[in-house]
C-alpha cells in the first residue's frame, strides 16, 4: 500500500473559543492530536488525544481563555512514517506517551519539538466549537470510516484496495475474510471500539507476510525494501513501540523483502550498547534517511543525500515470517 498525501485541513471562524473545544477526524487513519494553549507569556500543550475516523473528541471542556489555540496531529505507528504533513510555524514541545507540558517553547529531557498550526474553530449546533481533519479526498463521515477501515484491512494483508471509502465486494469480502480469521461477527463492525480492534489485529503476528515485534524496552523504528524484479524500493520509517508487533504494507508478490530496524531513545537518538548501535539488519546496502522516505533508485546513495544501509534479506518461503527484534 502506497500512503496517499493527506492535508490536515480545519474550518475557521472569528468566534472566540468559549465552550468545549473538539476535533473530529475526518480522514482515513486512525490519529492522535495535541494541542497548545497560547495565552500571553505562557505556552502549554497537552496530548495525546486518540481520535478515531468519523470521531470527534473533547480535548478541552469547559471555558477556554486563550490568545491563540493550536493543534499538531499524527497518524498512529501502524501507518509507517505519518502521512500528514507539519507545515505549522510554532515548533512546540511534546512528549512520546500522553503528556501535559506547561512551559513548551523549551524542551526537556524526553521531550521532542513538533510543529503545531493555529486553528480557529468553529461554533457547531450543540454550542461547542470544533476543528475538522481533513484529506483532500474530502470524505464525509461514512467514507472517512470506511476508508479507513479499507486501510487497515490492506495492512492487516486482505486485499481492500483502492482506499476511496466507497464500499463494494472487494471491500466486504476482505472484511469478511478478516472477521472469520479472528472469530468475530458481523456486529462488531459497527461498535465503538472496532477501530481498536483493527489496530491490535495489524500488531500481533500474523501466519501471511512480513511481521515485526519489538521484544526490547526501547522504541524502534525500521525500514523495508521490496525487489519487483525491476527495482528496489526503499521505505521508512515504522515506528514500533516496545511489547508490540507491526505489519508493513507490503502489497503485491515482490520476489524478495529486506528489511532493517533500529532502536531510539526519546529524542530519537540510535540507542548504543558498547559503542555499537543497537540494530537489526544484514550486507544489503541500500537507501535509507533521517526523515521519511520512499526510493526506488539505490545507487549513489550519498550522492542523493541519502545513507547506505545494511538490510537483510527475509526469507519468506513459507508465506509468512516475524522478525522479533531483541536485546541481545
Amino acid at each position: 500500500m502506497t500512503l496517499p498525501a493527506a492535508a490536515v485541513s480545519f474550518v475557521f471562524s472569528s468566534a472566540p473559543a468559549i465552550a468545549d473545544l473538539k476535533i473530529c477526524n475526518r480522514m482515513s487513519y486512525v490519529v492522535e492530536a495535541a494541542i497548545g494553549i497560547d495565552d500571553k507569556a505562557a505556552t502549554a500543550t497537552r496530548g495525546w488525544f486518540r481520535i478515531d475516523p468519523a470521531t470527534c473528541r473533547v480535548v478541552v471542556q469547559g471555558t477556554l481563555t486563550a490568545d491563540r489555540i493550536l493543534l499538531n496531529a499524527r497518524a498512529l505507528g501502524v501507518y509507517g512514517a505519518s502521512p500528514i504533513p507539519q507545515n505549522g510555524s510554532d515548533m512546540l514541545c511534546v512528549a512520546q506517551d500522553n503528556f501535559v507540558i506547561a512551559a513548551a517553547r523549551q524542551c526537556r529531557s524526553g521531550q521532542t519539538q513538533a510543529a503545531f498550526t493555529q486553528i480557529t474553530p468553529t461554533r457547531g449546533d450543540d454550542g461547542n466549537f470544533v476543528a475538522y481533519l481533513a484529506e483532500d479526498s474530502e470524505y464525509d463521515d461514512e467514507q472517512a470510516r470506511l476508508a479507513g477501515i479499507q486501510r487497515l484491512l490492506v495492512i492487516a494483508g486482505y486485499d481492500a484496495a483502492p482506499i476511496d471509502g466507497v464500499d463494494g465486494p472487494k471491500t466486504q469480502g476482505a472484511l469478511a475474510a478478516f472477521l472469520k480469521s479472528r472469530g468475530l461477527s458481523s456486529d462488531v463492525v459497527q461498535s465503538q471500539s472496532f477501530f481498536k480492534t483493527m489496530v491490535d489485529a495489524v500488531q500481533t503476528p500474523s501466519a501471511s507476510g512480513l511481521t515485526w515485534c519489538n521484544d526490547t524496552p526501547h522504541k524502534v523504528m525500521a525500514a523495508v525494501a521490496t525487489d519487483d524484479g525491476k527495482s528496489v524500493t526503499s521505505r521508512g520509517w515504522y515506528r514500533i513501540d516496545p511489547k508490540t508487533c507491526l505489519h508493513p504494507d507490503v502489497t503485491g508478490q515482490p520476489k524478495q523483502i529486506f528489511s532493517f530496524a533500529e532502536a531510539v531513545d526519546a529524542d530519537n537518538r540510535t540507542i548504543k550498547l558498547k559503542d555499537r548501535p543497537l540494530n537489526w539488519g544484514g550486507d544489503r546496502p541500500l537507501c535509507t534517511r533521517e526523515s521519511k522516505f520512499e526510493t526506488n533508485e539505490q545507487n549513489d546513495c550519498p550522492a542523493r543525500g541519502f545513507a547506505a544501509t545494511g538490510f537483510a534479506a527475509v526469507d519468506m518461503s513459507s508465506g509468512g515470517k516475524t522478525l522479533r527484534f531483541a536485546m541481545p
